[in-house]
């Protein structure tokens, strides 16, 4: 038995070009692999493709009408080699038997996807923003809608390949006969052309223009990470579904905190004597605004002040990572006489000494600054 490939697409058998279009679009929607990956909605989106193939087809879809099914005889027409696979097409190749013909390729076609780059600042990638992007892609021509035809003009058969959507040649050869088939070069393996296309679109069904379209971007998302939007790409041709469209992420470089996943890293300068005696430093964290970090007497060079909770939010939960705070102790270059006599009183009064350390063991023996060795950790840069 044919299969029902108006029920399929929820549509009556008298259903226009347009409705069936729409429906399919409908059910392309809710049954695409990368929006439902659920295996049984994989399967029902082939068969509604399969049924789009083939009612989008005037040829094919006159098959259906008649009560036949043109995928079953396309599938047929192997002739007595059909259940060997690939062997048949080899024998009819090379001496002639049965028909190798694939039958013409589907005019109305899906769209491909579209990229497009945003640069953000690492405050906009952690709240996340909604832009106005401008975007050049193939959309339907408003004028045929898709047809390709000038009013109510109708596509014809290929004079040239007779409607096959491919021409056979044969030659002579020392195994027999070999005949090989080609796509027909007039009218592209479709089979059939538009003797009166669309002033607009040249036949094709679509044209290239510019829009603006809305893009939100989620807080947390991060460099290299894409953002789809469903059907915002290209038209295919004959007005095909349109492919998704992706905005590919690109964080700016920011002057004072270092990105780790959903953690931060900061430097903090603090003069000797502060770390020496204890102190608190304000700074301007990218959620929270100013928030205090205290820095312990004694704070040693290289040390980490963590503020959990203080970091990126997390792109599908929101959880914010953690806010580290690297100490780096200055040390002053240039004293007056009042500044090296204090010091050299405290040194009096201390019984720290100088030693030797392994070179290994001094973290602080790389030049560049200690802002600069972090950004090379997790950078890269």
């Amino acid at each position: 038995m044919a299969r029902d490939y108006y029920g399929l697409l929820g549509v009556s058998r008298g259903a226009s070009d347009t409705e069936i279009k729409r429906a399919y679009r409908k059910l392309a929607r809710e049954l695409h692999p990368d929006v439902n990956p659920d295996e049984a909605a994989q399967a029902r989106f082939k068969e509604i493709s399969a049924a789009y193939e083939v009612l989008s087809d005037p040829e094919k879809r006159r098959i259906v009408d008649m009560g036949g099914d043109p995928l079953e005889s396309a599938a047929a027409g192997g002739g007595g080699f059909a259940g060997f696979g690939g062997l048949g097409d080899v024998f009819e190749a090379f001496f002639g038997g049965g028909t190798a013909s694939r039958g013409p390729v589907g005019r109305v076609r899906p769209g491909s996807d579209s990229l497009l780059r945003m640069r953000l600042d690492l405050e906009e990638c952690a709240t996340g923003v909604t832009k106005q992007v401008t975007v050049d892609t193939a959309v339907l021509c408003d004028l045929c809608h898709g047809k390709g035809t000038n009013g109510n003009s109708t596509p014809v058969a290929c004079d040239t390949c007779g409607g096959r959507g491919e021409i056979q040649t044969v030659q002579r050869s020392l195994l027999g006969q070999v005949m090989t088939s080609r796509p027909c070069p007039v009218c592209g393996g479709v089979g059939e052309v538009i003797p009166d296309p669309c002033n607009r679109c040249g036949g094709d069904g679509r044209v290239r223009a510019r829009r603006e379209i809305s893009v939100k971007i989620p807080a947390g998302v991060g460099d290299g990470m894409r953002v789809r939007l469903a059907a915002q790409g290209e038209v295919g041709p004959g007005g095909g579904p349109a492919g998704d469209l992706y905005v590919e992420v690109h964080e700016k470089q920011h002057d004072v905190f270092v990105r780790d996943g959903d953690d931060l890293h900061c430097t903090i300068s603090v003069p000797m004597v502060d770390a020496a005696l204890g102190t608190k430093v304000t700074l301007d964290a990218i959620l929270d605004g100013p928030i205090e970090i205290e820095v312990a007497p004694g704070t040693q060079p290289g040390s980490v002040t963590t503020l959990r909770g203080h970091g990126m939010p997390h792109l599908r939960s929101g959880v914010r990572g953690n806010l580290h705070a690297h100490i780096d102790v200055m040390i002053p270059t240039r004293l007056d006489s009042e500044g090296t006599e204090l010091l050299e009183a405290f040194r009096e009064r201390t019984r720290d000494s100088a030693s030797v350390r392994s070179a290994s063991s001094n973290n602080n023996s790389h030049g560049g600054g200690l802002f600069s060795r972090l950004r090379e950790t997790f950078t890269g840069r």
